[in-house]
């Protein structure tokens, strides 16, 4: 977590491609975040990126859940941990949102996830959130990739923030099947490492090109950055 680092990064991606570009999200208990840090300090890099105007969005996840490896809890390992957000840390950083004016890119966990950010993204003024459904096939967390539960998660979605955009994503998951019915729905897509299974036999690119075939396949359009700014842009209209 080192605010130079991620601006050459960034500015580094941006002198090659227009690309909406946005660092992680420190973990209580994870890496060098030590669990009981004050949310000040957790979301400081995130601050100062925005300082400098180089955020357009920025990982806000409006819940804490346990998020265990199926394998694991099969063979009785221990290997699960909280994913740990108090409400206060998530209302500082929608106050840095509000202040910054960048998008929030909400995981989605479980459902409550999108209660509560919906419910405090009403009570602050910060830009709108984007929902990324967070579905997977390894852990134990929230649903499989299956329709039941997207069906869950965008009756949900009208029903606490209708009009909101989404998207599916997830960890230790094949998106993949469900991108004809998200095509379908009107939503979006995330793919890459993060989210596939460990051991994957394909690239980052390999994972990307398959998605952006499948999206082609079922009518869907292939969105540039600047296609991106300006749908938000329509949505912070009430377009």
């Amino acid at each position: 977590e080192d605010a130079d680092l991620y601006s050459e990064i960034i500015q580094g991606i941006r002198s090659q491609v227009d690309a909406i570009v946005y660092p992680t999200i420190p973990t209580a208990g994870l890496g060098e975040y030590p669990a009981g840090d004050t949310g000040q300090n957790r979301f400081a890099v995130m601050e100062e990126l925005a300082k400098r105007g180089l955020l357009e969005m920025a990982a806000i996840d409006p819940g804490s859940t346990n998020i265990a490896y199926y394998d694991d809890v099969r063979e009785d390992r221990e290997g699960g941990f909280v994913y740990l957000n108090p409400e206060e840390e998530i209302r500082q950083a929608l106050r840095l949102a509000s202040r910054h004016r960048f998008h929030p890119s909400y995981a989605i966990y479980e459902p409550g996830f999108v209660r509560l950010g919906a419910v405090l993204h009403w009570r602050s003024s910060c830009p709108s959130p984007i929902y990324r459904f967070m579905f997977t096939s390894d852990y134990t967390f929230g649903f499989p990739p299956e329709d039941f539960g997207l069906t869950a998660y965008l009756n949900l979605l009208d029903l606490v923030a209708p009009g909101a955009r989404w998207m599916v994503a997830g960890l230790g998951v094949d998106i993949l099947p469900l991108i004809p019915r998200t095509i379908a729905e009107g939503g979006h897509v995330r793919v890459g490492l993060e989210d596939a299974s460990f051991g994957s036999d394909r690239s980052n690119v390999q994972l990307v090109e398959a998605a952006a075939m499948l999206i082609d396949n079922n009518g869907g359009d292939l969105a540039t950055a600047a296609d991106i700014r300006a749908e938000l842009k329509a949505v912070e209209m009430g377009d």
